[in-house]
């Protein structure tokens, strides 16, 4: 099954609508299936007293409130639908998370066929049901969340009109970057189990380990920031693969998608080895016709052109027919 990729934009733009062109060109030269973006009108997401978190206090040391970042990173709304015909320019798919109802009400004028839910969203009701009843496919991330709180989210999207089988989620941790202790990387096979949905992974650890591993274990969809440069200034840069890394990271998925068989046997390119290192029961002396076969005349070596050596103890006490020279195949 092939892997969904999705390159995450996310605003690392930094609010510049020319650099958004650049990362949709960036994730396309990366072979991602999707680049995605975030939508908000700040004012409706978070109040002016919202303080940063810690890892964009590290990232971002301006002194200012989350809410006046967050407006100086953020394009505005009316920009993406020139961002959107990029996309279908440039022949990847478009893909936005909204954190308020203008940015889904946005969403839908621009026609997209799936809605991405970020994990903080996930209890957030109101706008769980106004998604819910666009009946689009869905795309929830579950960081910060317990298989409770999942099934609430589900539950609610389901009721409001969305068919569960166009719901996917994805296993996340919520950390900028995410401790390798806290992937918990076990927890897509869990969903998996527990869910009956198609499960993927949005990654934010450093490095391209996570994601691939996340493959390994059975995810069928990868989110994972891209930038243009990890030296921007920005909250997620830092956290973020630049183009180079996530083309390498798009290449190994596709090679471990090509690595997850489920055959105990002969493959199609053993079988121009296999004579070669199996091997045939030979003698290890001259042996004379009568004289029967013993391990101190008879010994397998390779290639197997003789009698498989898997026959050794068939033949064993068994009269030789015929004169052997050392070394000749019995």
């Amino acid at each position: 099954m092939r892997t969904i990729i999705i390159a995450e934009a996310g605003i690392n733009h930094n609010g510049s609508i020319k650099s958004a062109f650049k990362l949709i060109d960036a994730a396309k030269y990366t072979g991602a299936d999707i680049v995605k973006f975030q939508m908000a009108v700040p004012e409706e997401v978070m109040t002016p007293s919202a303080t940063k978190a810690n890892y964009q206090k590290r990232n971002y040391k301006d002194k200012e409130t989350q809410l006046e970042m967050v407006k100086r990173l953020l394009i505005n709304i009316n920009y993406f639908s020139r961002i959107k015909n990029y996309c279908i320019k440039k022949k990847i798919k478009f893909l936005c998370s909204p954190f308020d109802e203008k940015s889904l009400k946005k969403l839908i004028k621009l026609k997209v066929d799936t809605i991405k839910i970020p994990s903080g969203e996930i209890t957030n009701v109101p706008l769980l049901e106004k998604i819910g009843k666009t009946s689009k496919k869905i795309i929830l991330s579950t960081g910060m969340s317990n298989l409770k709180e999942i099934l609430f989210a589900i539950k609610i999207l389901i009721k409001k009109g969305t068919k569960r089988k166009n719901i996917s989620v994805l296993h996340c941790n919520t950390a900028y970057p995410s401790p390798f202790e806290d992937l918990n990387l076990g927890g897509i096979k869990i969903l998996k189990k527990k869910l009956k949905l198609k499960v993927g992974y949005s990654d934010h650890s450093i490095g391209i380990e996570g994601s691939i591993a996340a493959v390994a274990y059975g995810a069928e969809i990868i989110e994972k920031h891209l930038t243009l440069n990890n030296n921007l200034k920005g909250p997620d840069h830092k956290s973020s693969l630049n183009p180079k890394d996530f083309r390498n990271m798009v290449k190994c998925i596709r090679n471990i998608e090509k690595a997850k068989g489920y055959l105990i046997g002969k493959t199609k390119s053993e079988k121009q080895n296999f004579r070669i290192v199996r091997r045939s029961i030979v003698a290890i002396k001259d042996i004379q016709v009568g004289e029967k076969f013993t391990s101190n005349n008879i010994g397998c070596k390779r290639p197997m052109l003789g009698i498989p050596a898997e026959r050794w103890q068939k033949i064993l006490n068994k009269k030789s027919k015929k004169n052997y020279k050392k070394n000749q195949f019995i």
